[in-house]
């Protein structure tokens, strides 16, 4: 098996390599700062998982708007007054750091939102653009999201993943057509003449041979997020780890009876309930989102 690509990361001689740097640091940061009026409240449990489809966008637009708003922290001495980010989400990269007078582009972010309680508990979004559309400081950027109380409330951000564009498109030919377990044709048909950039009209996403599942692009699914998905899988959500919302969430996806519903409801209240060793602080705020539920669904609370 060839040995998986490396990273080509920008040069530290590169005229905007401290911009480079310190626009990662301010996307690492965003969570801190983000801010949003949105207020979810009424949602139908078995709608949760569907969030991403909702508000997916506008997340997206508020971590843009975030990115400008913290200017300060990637133009510590203002040498880009010029410069700012902008959205074009029907075009590859997502978001440019863009001069409007000419319109000179220093870095592009392939921007994607991950709703954490979605049903696939991965990141979803596909990523078929060749690496040859890629210059080195362009950034792919995953910002999970979750609503502050579980099931309602403001959105809040997670630790964003960034990696390098380039090297994300390489790793996930690497992975198709070398890592998988596959009895198809792993070959890849990549277009030629690309460059970083594109306009909208122009071919740049690799396109495999055969793909029988429809699994090309599902970047989750190449392995290199896996440790990045364990630890934010294991951060607590109202005091209870995402990893054990995701497993109980469950019972409201798919065809249920009233029954079924409420036996699931009232069982993972009552583990809640003897959980040894838990916060009553955080066992209070667990079962106030249990209570929650339960009035989305239409079924009584036992203690009413």
């Amino acid at each position: 098996m060839p040995l998986p690509p490396e990273r080509k990361l920008p040069d530290e001689d590169w005229e905007h390599y401290a911009l480079y740097r310190d626009v990662k640091a301010a996307i690492s940061s965003v969570p801190a700062y983000f801010r949003t009026e949105t207020q979810i409240a009424g949602v139908m449990a078995t709608d949760l998982h569907t969030l991403n489809n909702v508000l997916g966008a506008t997340i997206e637009a508020q971590v843009v708007y975030t990115l400008n708003s913290i200017r300060a922290v990637w133009d510590p001495d203002e040498k880009y007054v010029l410069y700012s980010f902008v959205r074009q989400p029907q075009t590859f990269p997502d978001v440019l750091l863009r001069r409007a007078a000419d319109g000179d582009i220093l870095l592009g972010i392939e921007l994607k939102g991950w709703y954490v309680l979605a049903k696939e508990g991965e990141p979803s979004f596909r990523y078929r653009v060749t690496a040859a559309a890629c210059n080195p400081q362009d950034l792919v950027v995953v910002v999970p999201w979750a609503l502050g109380n579980v099931v309602s409330g403001s959105p809040i951000l997670l630790d964003p993943y960034i990696e390098s564009a380039r090297y994300a498109a390489e790793y996930r030919n690497h992975h198709w057509a070398h890592v998988r377990e596959t009895g198809e044709d792993r070959g890849i048909n990549s277009p030629i003449e690309v460059k970083p950039y594109p306009a909208k009209s122009d071919q740049i996403d690799d396109k495999p041979v055969a793909d029988g599942g429809g699994n090309f692009g599902r970047f989750a699914r190449t392995g290199l997020m896996d440790a990045y998905l364990a630890e934010i899988k294991g951060r607590p959500l109202s005091g209870l780890r995402i990893e054990y919302w995701l497993r109980f969430l469950k019972v409201f996806q798919g065809e249920k009876s009233e029954e079924q519903t409420r036996a699931a409801i009232d069982r993972f209240a009552r583990q809640v309930t003897e959980e040894h060793g838990m916060a009553a602080e955080t066992r209070n705020s667990v079962l106030t989102v249990v209570r929650e539920l339960r009035a989305l669904t239409g079924l009584q609370d036992p203690g009413q």
